[in-house]
Parts: structure tokens; sequence; C-alpha cells
């Protein structure tokens, strides 16, 4: 068997167990129906999920319920206590812990966070951003499982030099069809023909840039906050060329609080009526 085939029907075949966590996370998700689902032996599941995903599936539980929590947190007016029951926590406590892992931050901080973004998006740098090629995997599902596709391009990237990595967005809205979000890698080496990675050419052009500190998790509250309430008052208007997310630092290497994005946004000068 074609080995590219073989492991594209591993990655389609794990991707019915990440789809069924992502639809209810609050499951409770035993290894033998995730198994089942994926039609492996439940002997051998938990190695090529960790293979195939670059984490645990408890880690992928973990994850996709906090990230629900970030955006209750966010949205809504439930106390930390009602989030916390909401994504399976019975201990307030023990919810915190894990959302400061997650986020660097403690529910309340997190959630003065996002309501203070509007307002605390600022220096906002004009930049030419000359034109990119990257080494691309276009992400597939929700938005809370966008790390695996990152995680999956580093993988195919093997020890070849990277240079730079990016997350590239075509349109904002999410939903089946609705939005094409891409994990890229600068690469000064060749890579080789794959049948799941491909080159994207990405035009150069004038970017708004702010820088965002902190972790990923804030990420699409600023760049809301960059379309509502910058862009409006700015004399730009946004241009055809994808979003671009720039990320200078690595969350394997430095905490949740010590990372840094540039939020790229493509301008022109805005028309004249």
């Amino acid at each position: 068997m074609d080995p590219g085939r073989n492991d594209d029907a591993y990655r389609a075949r794990v991707a019915r167990a990440v789809a069924a966590i992502v639809a209810d996370p609050l499951a409770e998700h035993r290894l033998e129906d995730l198994a089942r689902l994926a039609h492996f032996s439940p002997f051998h599941f938990h190695r090529v999920y960790s293979g195939v995903v670059g984490e645990t599936v408890a880690a992928t539980v973990r994850r996709v319920r906090l990230a629900q929590a970030t955006f209750l947190l966010e949205s809504g007016d439930q106390s930390v206590l009602d989030v916390a029951l909401a994504v399976g926590y019975d201990s307030p406590q023990a919810f915190t812990r894990a959302f400061g892992e997650f986020t660097g931050q403690s529910p309340r901080a997190f959630r003065q966070h996002m309501a203070d973004t509007p307002l605390a998006v600022s220096g906002i740098r004009i930049v030419e951003q000359p034109a990119l090629r990257l080494q691309a995997l276009r992400h597939r599902g929700p938005f809370a499982t966008i790390p695996h596709t990152h995680r999956r391009l580093y993988l195919h990237a093997g020890s070849r030099t990277v240079t730079g990595h990016w997350g590239l967005s075509f349109d904002a809205s999410e939903g089946p069809g609705g939005y094409r979000y891409y994990a890229g890698l600068a690469s000064s080496e060749p890579w080789p023909a794959d049948g799941e990675v491909e080159q994207l050419d990405v035009l150069g052009g004038l970017y708004a840039v702010h820088r965002l500190a902190g972790p990923y998790t804030r990420i699409n509250a600023a760049v809301r906050a960059l379309y509502a309430r910058w862009l409006r008052a700015s004399g730009y208007e946004p241009d055809e060329r994808p979003m671009l997310e720039h990320y200078l630092s690595s969350a394997r290497e430095v905490a949740p609080d010590q990372l840094r994005t540039d939020l790229m946004v493509p301008i022109r000068e805005a028309c004249t009526p």
C-alpha cells in the first residue's frame, strides 16, 4: 500500500474520534468507544491517536472543554462556578487551576481582559509585508482543534529548517465551508510534493499589525476588535488577501502569558464615496 494513502486513512479514522469529542465535550469518551468509532483496537488506539494528533485523548478532551469555557466567559454573564460546572468541573478550584494552565490567567482575569479588549487594541502599526511562500496545511474542523493542524504540519516539516510560523484566515465565519484557515511554515529548504501539504503564495501589501501579548485564546476577540473598532475609524478598508497570524514565540517554549503574536489585517486605502 502507498504509505501516503495509509497515513491519510489513519488521519481520517482518528478524525472521527476528534469530531466526536468536539461534538460533545462533556461526554465520558471512553477509550474503547473512541477506538471502536475509529475502527482501531483499543489496545493500540491511544498510541495511534497520540501519534496522529500530537496529544492524548484526555488532553484533547480537556482542551476542548476549556476552549468552550473561554467562549462562555467571554460571551455570557454566567458566574465562574456556573461555567466550571458547564464544562465538567465539579470544583471551582480545579477549574481555575486548569484554566490558568490553559490561558495563563484566572477565569475572572480572562473575562475582564476580554471585556477590555476593544479598548486595548492600540499601537497599531501599518507595514508593507513582503510576499510569502509557505508550506501550508488546511485546517478542517472547529477553531478549538486548530492546534492539531499546526502540530501535524510540524510533523511534516521533520528536520527541515523553519524560518517562520504563520496562520492564514481567508474568511472569518465558522461553519461548514464557512471559513478557510491554514497553518503555514516558511522554510528555506525545498519540500517534496505531498498530498496533504500545499504551497501557498501570499501576495505582499499593506497590513495593519497589532502585537498580541498572551495566550492564543485571546486571538479571536482581538481580531474582532480590530475589524469592529479600529478599522472603521482608520481610513483604510480590508483587502482581499488573507488575514495573517505571525507566531513570534512558541507555546512549547514559553508560558502562555509570554506568548507574542502579530495579528495582521490586510488593508488598502478606503475608497471615497
